[in-house]
């Protein structure tokens, strides 16, 4: 293996990598980063998940050198807030042992904090394409000094239609520039927009010579499995053997929250990150799975390329991907870092056309699904899951949680203790005691379950019985009013209507 002082990397940089515990490079980073540190226009092709990130950010950094002056020098831009999140964690490691300082600018965050930074004198900037546009033009953002500029993930600016974005970027940037553009497929306007803004470019391809379009280190498991039954079938699967942090994609943010909420009442850590939720939410929600204080994150596709979590055991299509490029971005979240990994994916009876395209695409060889149910045996064998697994944890569901006890006991009415007017329900679980009328056992009677009726100016209500005539003018009458007239004010009073004598 090729050390990271055998490319050359300044020392700082390379304790501040090994102080992570790495050491050795991969292969898209020993064949980039010695053509990037002298200036070379670089085009780096490999799949996600191996080590791209630091394969032009080593660069970026070293080339800025050990103290750089203040303002912006170096330009990474980026399609999705997650993947900037990502970005500028790893430049933060890289520049940990030096003054350069890294500031990541994009959506959904207040503009104060991210102007602070930049007014400060941050080097690095690190964001993506709206948010840099919204403060170049505000005249808060100075890219003119930027000399080191980077395009990540540059297939999916075109899939999101950034490039016309990119293009007034780049003309805000020196001309004079070192370009490094980095993609895991080079779809055709790519390819143009390298030949328009890079300089004479090295394309580099890291892929094995034994590797096919799919990782080799991840197994792909298909399924054709009923839409009642795939959150019982997800629940088994998380407890299969081996099962580590776990990312489960849904097509829609309401199907993302909705298999949250199922999970967790289910016993399951799980957090979710989705459009429906505020960028606070979503960077807790990550920042708890990458350190494990969540262990099943449920998102959809918006937050696929901002997943770079090496330990991602199982990935989980909960419905399967519109194409062959998003399938193998959702895939490519595990099998990182040379580790294995695990894809399963369902597919629903009306996606099978979907699945055709996919099978396709990638040379699976499997254009039948398995039907699977969460009864299958096969499902149990493929996936390591212990037999007789059920789809609820056993340790502390929900429903035998302890009840709370910040809330005294409610007193039964009948046991002439006296009730507590504002609880709910006892520290047993008793139910409520009923206080309403029963109807059709008397207008001016009171049940068991009733006090007397209160008259209208707070006097007991005289209670009559014999004459029986409810038609306003045979009726008994107490301090002048029909009785029948009382008995409809008592029912409409909280209308406020007022009854009145027939």
């Amino acid at each position: 293996m090729t050390t990271f002082t055998d490319l050359g990397v300044d020392q700082d940089i390379v304790d501040a990598l090994a102080s992570k515990g790495i050491v050795d490079s991969f292969p898209i980073q020993e064949q980039t980063i010695p053509l990037a540190l002298p200036g070379q226009d670089v085009i780096g092709q490999a799949k996600t998940g191996t080590g791209k990130t630091f394969g032009f950010g080593i660069p970026v950094v070293q080339r800025l050198g050990q103290t750089p002056e203040p303002g912006v020098k170096a330009l990474i831009v980026v399609p999705t807030r997650e993947l900037a999140v990502q970005v500028y964690e790893d430049l933060q490691l890289l520049t940990s042992n030096r003054p350069t300082s890294v500031v990541a600018i994009y959506g959904g965050k207040a503009y104060e904090g991210q102007i602070e930074q930049l007014k400060a004198g941050a080097q690095i900037v690190v964001g993506t394409p709206g948010r840099l546009i919204d403060l170049a033009g505000q005249r808060l953002l100075d890219l003119s000094n930027a000399t080191e500029v980077v395009l990540d993930e540059a297939d999916k600016m075109l899939d999101l239609g950034f490039l016309a974005d990119i293009e007034k970027i780049f003309q805000k940037v020196s001309q004079t520039r070192h370009t490094q553009l980095f993609s895991a497929t080079m779809p055709g306007p790519i390819v143009a927009l390298a030949r328009r803004f890079m300089t004479n470019p090295i394309h580099i391809r890291a892929t094995d010579p034994d590797e096919g379009l799919t990782q080799a280190n991840i197994k792909h498991v298909i399924y054709r499995a009923h839409s009642l039954d795939k959150d019982e079938v997800i629940a088994r699967i998380l407890q299969a053997e081996g099962r580590g942090k776990t990312v489960v994609f849904t097509r829609t943010k309401r199907a993302a929250q909705r298999l949250v909420d199922e999970l967790g009442d289910r016993g399951f850590n799980v957090g979710g990150v989705h459009g429906d939720m505020g960028q606070e939410q979503r960077e807790r929600s990550m920042a708890a799975f990458k350190a494990g204080k969540v262990d099943v994150l449920v998102a959809t596709d918006v937050a696929a390329r901002g997943i770079d979590v090496d330990d991602v055991t199982h990935v989980i299509n909960h419905t399967i991907p519109d194409d062959d490029k998003t399938y193998l971005h959702r895939a490519g979240r595990t099998g990182r870092a040379g580790r294995t990994g695990i894809a399963i994916t369902f597919v629903d009876w009306d996606d099978l056309h979907k699945w055709a395209l996919i099978n396709r695409a990638l040379e699976f060889g499997q254009p039948e699904p398995t039907e699977t149910y969460s009864s299958s045996p096969h499902l149990y064998t493929d996936l390591d899951i212990p037999a007789g697994t059920k789809g609820r944890l056993t340790t502390a569901p929900r429903a035998e949680r302890a009840p709370r006890t910040d809330r005294p006991a409610r007193t039964d009415r009948r046991t002439g203790d006296g009730p507590v007017r504002n609880e709910r329900r006892s520290g047993e679980g008793e139910p409520r005691q009923r206080t309403r009328r029963r109807r059709g056992e008397g207008e001016g009677e009171a049940t068991s379950e009733t006090p007397a009726p209160i008259a209208e100016h707070g006097a007991p209500a005289e209670v009559t019985e014999g004459s029986g005539t409810h038609d306003g003018q045979g009726s008994e009458h107490h301090d002048g009013k029909p009785a029948a007239a009382r008995r409809r004010r008592r029912r409409r009073r909280s209308s406020g209507t007022t009854a009145q004598g027939a």
